[in-house]
């Protein structure tokens, strides 16, 4: 019999991320993703190597991202995505980051069974759950999921970005464009046949069709579905973070201040590990090539020969300082949450402010 699953595309932009990238692949294979269109950017550490050799090998289209790109590498991509046939020929499309892994609830933690528990949904929006630093110092060549494996509350009011989503979306014309959180350019004749459920089940109401990029505070949105995002990694990889820039943004430094807005480890949530039966065999694959193999491990050689570099520089050496000295966030006590989200939700997100225009928001 013909294979009647959908066909889902995920959308990357890397730069310099080679040492992550067959993990990221390896978890979103397993999680049911049949494409990856991936952008590759001023690479020093052979990231587009490896993904010249992933196309080679049929896992993904590789496409050389060159700037320069006045509004970030990021949004450059997205414009040449938009137009590229993988868009044209998937039936759902998701952009992600590569610090982002799909965590799927629903049934054997696939997307066929998030698709049967939501048949009716036209898009869904992953909310973030964010995933602290929980003191580790080192990087090392291990994957991500397994390293960090406490962060967030499901619930919590407090900052507003824990409450960023990302959109799967049934691409089917009724958006013109891809956006970093949503798809943009509504078709105004296909909205009446919008129908958006959040991570929880609930259907959400038309604002969210046209105009949101984050879900309402205070509730749990992960029940069927999460977005594990791991923005900031052990203190080195975050240095080399700070050292990259923004994707969406050319020129915008990581500071403390993105540090501590995302650095909560109050919760462990080991649930994503529950696909590791099927992520392992992928990764050891990937792993075994002949080609892949060693320029993975040249790109782990580079992470490490640059934080060694660049902690010849008085900026950096305070900052992973800086880093050691602040302890792990804490969620604020209900009420200071309350009091905060009250004052956030009208001058920060005026109807105008809540579309995915270009800004330095992941």
């Amino acid at each position: 019999m013909p294979n009647t699953d959908p066909r889902c595309l995920a959308v990357l932009t890397v730069k310099n991320e080679g040492a992550f990238l067959i993990d990221w692949l390896a978890h979103h294979r397993a999680t049911g993703f049949t494409d990856f269109l991936v952008f590759s950017n001023d690479c020093a550490d052979g990231t587009d190597a490896m993904l010249d050799r992933l196309a080679a090998l049929g896992w993904l289209t590789h496409v050389r991202n060159p700037g320069p790109h006045p509004n970030g590498p990021q949004w450059e991509a997205l414009k040449r995505a938009t137009q590229h046939p993988a868009r044209a020929a998937a039936d759902w499309t998701l952009v992600l980051d590569i610090d982002e892994f799909v965590n799927v609830h629903a049934g054997d933690g696939t997307l066929s069974a998030l698709f049967a528990a939501l048949p009716e949904a036209t898009a869904i929006p992953l909310t973030w759950r964010l995933f602290g630093n929980a003191g580790i110092r080192d990087f090392e060549d291990h994957p991500v999921p397994e390293q960090f494996t406490r962060g967030a509350p499901a619930v919590m009011r407090w900052p507003w970005r824990a409450a960023l989503f990302k959109t799967l979306f049934r691409d089917d014309g009724s958006y013109r464009r891809l956006g970093v959180h949503r798809p943009q350019g509504p078709d105004e004749g296909r909205l009446a046949g919008q129908r958006w459920f959040d991570g929880s089940g609930r259907e959400l109401p038309d604002t969210f069709h046209t105009a949101r990029i984050f879900s309402d505070y205070g509730r749990d949105n992960y029940g069927l579905v999460q977005l594990n995002h791991y923005a900031l990694g052990a203190m080195e990889s975050y240095v080399l973070k700070a050292d990259r820039g923004r994707a969406n943004r050319e020129a915008s430094a990581f500071d403390l201040s993105y540090w501590v807005e995302r650095n909560f480890s109050t919760d462990e949530d080991r649930t994503i590990l529950r696909l590791e039966p099927k992520v392992a065999p992928l990764r050891a694959g990937l792993r075994a090539d002949p080609v892949l193999g060693p320029l993975h491990d040249t790109a782990v050689r580079w992470r490490r020969d640059r934080f060694l570099k660049l902690m010849e520089e008085e900026a950096y050496r305070s900052l992973i300082g800086r880093l050691m000295l602040t302890p792990p966030s804490v969620p604020l006590p209900v009420e200071q949450q309350r009091f905060l989200a009250r004052f956030a939700r009208a001058p920060l997100f005026p109807p105008s402010q809540e579309t995915d225009a270009p800004r330095a928001s992941d």
